[in-house]
Protein backbone atom coordinates (compact mmCIF):
# COMPACT_ATOMS: atom_id res chain seq x y z
CA UNK A 1 0.00 0.00 0.00
CA UNK A 2 1.36 3.34 -0.70
CA UNK A 3 0.35 6.84 0.22
CA UNK A 4 -1.30 9.26 -2.79
CA UNK A 5 0.23 12.60 -3.10
CA UNK A 6 -2.47 14.15 -1.58
CA UNK A 7 -2.50 11.93 1.43
CA UNK A 8 0.89 11.97 1.81
CA UNK A 9 0.69 15.94 1.97
CA UNK A 10 -2.11 15.74 4.29
CA UNK A 11 -0.41 13.65 6.40
CA UNK A 12 2.56 16.35 6.31
CA UNK A 13 0.23 19.40 7.48
CA UNK A 14 -1.43 17.17 10.15
CA UNK A 15 2.00 16.13 11.64
CA UNK A 16 3.37 19.57 11.30
CA UNK A 17 0.81 20.94 13.86
CA UNK A 18 1.43 18.59 16.21
CA UNK A 19 5.25 19.61 15.54
CA UNK A 20 4.09 23.27 16.22
CA UNK A 21 2.83 22.61 19.12
CA UNK A 22 5.31 20.36 20.84
CA UNK A 23 8.11 22.61 19.82
CA UNK A 24 6.09 25.49 21.87
CA UNK A 25 5.69 23.54 24.64
CA UNK A 26 9.75 22.14 24.63
CA UNK A 27 10.69 25.66 24.25
CA UNK A 28 8.40 26.66 26.98
CA UNK A 29 9.82 23.56 28.91
CA UNK A 30 13.79 24.84 28.49
CA UNK A 31 13.65 28.44 28.02
CA UNK A 32 15.02 27.48 24.33
CA UNK A 33 13.86 28.32 21.14
CA UNK A 34 13.42 25.01 19.82
CA UNK A 35 12.63 23.75 16.27
CA UNK A 36 11.20 20.73 14.83
CA UNK A 37 12.28 20.42 11.17
CA UNK A 38 9.28 19.87 8.66
CA UNK A 39 8.73 15.95 8.46
CA UNK A 40 9.93 13.52 5.85
CA UNK A 41 7.41 10.80 6.42
CA UNK A 42 7.21 7.35 4.87
CA UNK A 43 4.76 4.52 4.85
CA UNK A 44 6.38 1.79 5.31
CA UNK A 45 5.08 -2.26 4.77
CA UNK A 46 5.92 -3.83 9.19
CA UNK A 47 8.62 -5.96 7.27
CA UNK A 48 10.63 -3.16 6.21
CA UNK A 49 10.34 -1.23 9.53
CA UNK A 50 12.85 -3.12 11.42
CA UNK A 51 16.01 -3.09 8.20
CA UNK A 52 15.14 0.58 7.45
CA UNK A 53 16.13 1.60 10.99
CA UNK A 54 19.18 -0.53 11.46
CA UNK A 55 20.26 1.12 8.31
CA UNK A 56 19.65 4.76 9.54
CA UNK A 57 20.71 3.95 13.42
CA UNK A 58 23.82 2.53 15.45
CA UNK A 59 23.62 0.00 18.74
CA UNK A 60 20.40 0.22 21.28
CA UNK A 61 18.42 2.47 20.78
CA UNK A 62 16.34 5.04 23.44
CA UNK A 63 12.62 4.08 23.25
CA UNK A 64 9.83 6.15 23.99
CA UNK A 65 6.61 3.99 23.30
CA UNK A 66 3.05 5.23 23.97
CA UNK A 67 0.05 2.74 22.94
CA UNK A 68 -2.87 4.18 21.82
CA UNK A 69 -6.44 2.92 21.04
CA UNK A 70 -9.89 3.65 19.84
CA UNK A 71 -11.45 4.52 16.58
CA UNK A 72 -7.51 3.51 15.43
CA UNK A 73 -5.41 1.86 17.58
CA UNK A 74 -1.76 1.67 17.51
CA UNK A 75 1.76 2.12 18.72
CA UNK A 76 3.87 5.38 18.49
CA UNK A 77 7.44 5.38 19.20
CA UNK A 78 10.05 8.00 19.47
CA UNK A 79 13.66 6.76 18.79
CA UNK A 80 17.09 8.09 19.56
CA UNK A 81 20.32 6.40 19.52
CA UNK A 82 21.81 7.18 22.47
CA UNK A 83 24.37 9.48 22.30
CA UNK A 84 21.60 11.72 20.05
CA UNK A 85 19.51 11.16 23.63
CA UNK A 86 22.29 12.29 25.70
CA UNK A 87 23.20 15.68 23.71
CA UNK A 88 19.41 16.04 23.57
CA UNK A 89 19.09 15.80 27.32
CA UNK A 90 22.33 18.02 27.82
CA UNK A 91 21.01 20.37 25.56
CA UNK A 92 17.41 20.54 27.12
CA UNK A 93 18.66 20.63 31.16
CA UNK A 94 21.38 23.21 29.95
CA UNK A 95 24.35 20.75 31.82
CA UNK A 96 27.87 20.54 30.52
CA UNK A 97 28.75 16.79 32.41
CA UNK A 98 27.76 13.88 30.25
CA UNK A 99 24.82 11.92 31.82
CA UNK A 100 25.07 7.98 31.64
CA UNK A 101 22.08 7.16 29.92
CA UNK A 102 20.39 4.50 32.69
CA UNK A 103 20.82 8.02 35.75
CA UNK A 104 17.31 9.32 36.74
CA UNK A 105 17.50 12.57 35.41
CA UNK A 106 18.12 11.38 32.06
CA UNK A 107 15.37 9.23 31.60
CA UNK A 108 13.01 11.44 32.98
CA UNK A 109 13.96 13.99 30.62
CA UNK A 110 13.78 11.57 27.12
CA UNK A 111 10.18 10.71 29.04
CA UNK A 112 9.41 13.84 28.95
CA UNK A 113 10.65 15.08 25.52
CA UNK A 114 8.99 11.92 24.07
CA UNK A 115 5.93 13.08 26.02
CA UNK A 116 5.82 16.35 24.43
CA UNK A 117 6.23 14.92 20.83
CA UNK A 118 4.11 12.16 20.68
CA UNK A 119 0.78 13.14 22.10
CA UNK A 120 0.44 16.25 19.86
CA UNK A 121 1.50 14.51 16.79
CA UNK A 122 -0.68 12.02 17.76
CA UNK A 123 -3.39 14.46 18.78
CA UNK A 124 -3.55 16.20 15.33
CA UNK A 125 -5.63 12.48 14.04
CA UNK A 126 -8.51 14.50 16.14
CA UNK A 127 -8.58 16.94 13.53
CA UNK A 128 -9.94 13.69 11.37
CA UNK A 129 -14.12 13.88 11.95
CA UNK A 130 -14.66 10.03 12.80
CA UNK A 131 -11.37 9.32 14.81
CA UNK A 132 -11.00 9.27 17.86
CA UNK A 133 -7.81 8.42 20.15
CA UNK A 134 -7.03 7.42 23.45
CA UNK A 135 -3.39 6.94 25.10
CA UNK A 136 -1.39 4.91 27.54
CA UNK A 137 1.05 6.38 29.89
CA UNK A 138 4.60 6.22 27.57
CA UNK A 139 7.45 3.80 28.76
CA UNK A 140 11.09 4.17 28.30
CA UNK A 141 12.87 1.46 26.24
CA UNK A 142 16.87 0.73 26.15
CA UNK A 143 17.25 -2.08 23.55
CA UNK A 144 17.79 -3.71 19.78
CA UNK A 145 15.74 -2.12 17.01
CA UNK A 146 14.45 -5.40 17.08
CA UNK A 147 13.62 -5.88 20.75
CA UNK A 148 11.75 -2.63 20.48
CA UNK A 149 9.60 -3.41 17.60
CA UNK A 150 8.96 -6.73 19.07
CA UNK A 151 7.59 -5.19 21.96
CA UNK A 152 4.70 -2.94 19.71
CA UNK A 153 1.07 -4.41 19.32
CA UNK A 154 -2.13 -3.16 18.10
CA UNK A 155 -5.43 -4.47 19.79
CA UNK A 156 -7.24 -6.68 18.36
CA UNK A 157 -4.90 -6.09 14.59
CA UNK A 158 -2.24 -7.71 13.29
CA UNK A 159 0.79 -5.30 12.92
CA UNK A 160 0.66 -4.06 9.62
CA UNK A 161 2.05 -0.94 8.29
CA UNK A 162 4.20 1.76 10.20
CA UNK A 163 4.53 5.38 9.37
CA UNK A 164 7.73 6.85 9.84
CA UNK A 165 8.80 10.39 10.53
CA UNK A 166 12.52 11.61 10.27
CA UNK A 167 12.55 14.30 13.30
CA UNK A 168 15.55 17.01 13.44
CA UNK A 169 15.13 18.80 16.87
CA UNK A 170 17.25 22.21 16.47
CA UNK A 171 18.18 23.54 19.91
CA UNK A 172 21.04 25.91 20.75
CA UNK A 173 22.90 25.67 17.54
CA UNK A 174 22.88 21.66 17.56
CA UNK A 175 20.74 19.76 15.65
CA UNK A 176 19.60 16.22 16.89
CA UNK A 177 18.17 13.73 15.08
CA UNK A 178 15.72 10.87 15.47
CA UNK A 179 12.34 8.77 14.36
CA UNK A 180 8.86 8.81 14.86
CA UNK A 181 7.09 5.41 14.36
CA UNK A 182 3.53 5.24 14.50
CA UNK A 183 2.77 1.14 13.54
CA UNK A 184 -0.71 0.53 12.58
CA UNK A 185 -2.79 -2.88 11.92
CA UNK A 186 -4.13 -2.62 8.35
CA UNK A 187 -8.40 -1.68 9.63
CA UNK A 188 -6.69 1.12 11.48
CA UNK A 189 -4.84 2.50 8.21
CA UNK A 190 -7.37 2.03 6.05
CA UNK A 191 -9.68 4.36 8.05
CA UNK A 192 -7.01 6.94 8.85
CA UNK A 193 -6.32 7.41 4.72
CA UNK A 194 -10.09 6.82 4.39
CA UNK A 195 -10.50 10.19 6.91
CA UNK A 196 -7.38 11.97 5.19
CA UNK A 197 -9.61 11.84 2.24
CA UNK A 198 -13.17 13.02 3.45
CA UNK A 199 -10.93 15.94 5.39
CA UNK A 200 -8.83 16.87 2.37
CA UNK A 201 -12.58 17.03 0.59
CA UNK A 202 -14.02 19.06 3.05
CA UNK A 203 -10.84 21.64 2.61
CA UNK A 204 -11.95 21.82 -1.37
CA UNK A 205 -15.21 22.80 -0.78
Amino acid sequence: MELTLAQKDALTELINIGYGRAAAALSEMTGYRIHLEVPQLALLDIEEVAPRLRWMMEGEVVCVNQVFSGSIAGNALLLLEQPAALILSQLINDVDAKWEVTSAEHRETVMEVGNILLNPCLGVFGNLPKVQVSFTLPELQLDSIDGVLRSTKVEDEQLSHALMVKTHFHLRARNVSGYLVIILGLTSLVRVLHELDRWQEGLGQ
